[in-house]
């Protein structure tokens, strides 16, 4: 009789639990690792959760949240891979060419009065060094600081060394066309390998730094803030909270932007802001 081989870990299907049993387990999980790490995601939008959790589930080769928090607890590597995963916002230079279209066109001509502007990204370094890029084809750039936070290390970590697959450099040139660049997307990158890195003068105002919105407060005055896709994570207590921080860091007549999937309907802070754009969401804060 031949013996049937065991399955490989990262081909164990997750168990299916019982809907009350997963909520349960899932309301332990988020609840140690608040308390073993400070990170709260007990207020993040459910679908968010449920979705990153399964698959950090299976990514660590396990069968139930129940295993994962078991692992989390005594692996520490694997808490970090935790967090990593479920504060990762996904995205790439110049993702969505008509915002920085619309920044381009909209914000800068407004930035420029003033005599030093301070920027604050939340949750993407790439599009701080696709802001980058724009503001030194348009000769502001070193009249600016950039401030690009995320939540996690490993996110911070990954922005700073600058790099992605050169494979990808034609594909970021097309969407750097249509955000209205004026050169060629390569003159802002060195290849190394099968790596491109965006060189040193795209990066020599940029601070990257740890920040939680979730968390966290203000830490600075900004004269504009980009958020995208960052605050749809959120449930509507932690989105409020989220949009008093923001409210907090701006200047009055400083610029939100968000994506053109959000909107500030319904936040706290509404009537205070002037819509200037509204197929790419950019606002003014009036009062």
């Amino acid at each position: 009789m031949i013996a049937e081989r065991e399955p490989s870990p990262e081909h164990i299907p997750a168990t299916a639990t019982p809907p009350g049993v997963a909520d349960l387990e899932l309301h332990l999980l988020l609840e140690a690792v608040y308390r073993v790490s400070g990170y709260d995601f007990r207020e993040y939008a459910p679908a968010t959760l449920k979705r990153r959790v399964t698959e950090r589930v299976r990514a660590e080769g396990l069968a139930t949240i129940t295993g994962l928090l078991d692992r989390i607890l005594h692996d520490p590597p694997a808490m970090s891979r935790f967090i990593d995963a479920l504060t990762h916002n996904a995205s790439s230079p110049f993702r969505e060419p008509q915002f920085f279209t619309a920044f381009r066109e909209r914000v800068l001509p407004r930035l420029r009065t003033f005599p030093h502007v301070r920027i604050w990204v939340i949750g993407a370094g790439e599009d701080a060094y696709s802001l980058a890029i724009l503001l030194r084809e348009a000769e502001f750039y070193h009249r600016t600081r950039i401030y690009a936070t995320d939540a996690s290390e490993g996110a911070v970590d990954r922005a700073k060394a600058g790099t992605f697959p050169a494979e990808l450099i034609d594909e970021y040139s097309e969407r750097y066309a249509e955000a209205g660049g004026t050169r060629r997307f390569s003159d802002y990158v060195d290849v190394v390998g099968t790596q491109a890195v965006f060189k040193a003068g795209v990066r020599e105002q940029i601070i990257l730094a740890q920040h939680n919105l979730a968390s966290d407060g203000s830490f600075n005055e900004f004269h504009l803030v980009v958020a995208r896709n960052v605050i749809t994570h959120f449930n509507r207590t932690l989105s409020y909270r989220a949009h008093q921080v923001i409210y907090e860091s701006l200047i009055r007549l400083g610029f939100l932007g968000v994506s053109s999937k959000e909107t500030l309907r319904y936040t706290p802070h509404e009537r205070a802001y002037d819509e200037i754009e509204t197929t790419e969401r950019f606002y003014r804060r009036l009062r």
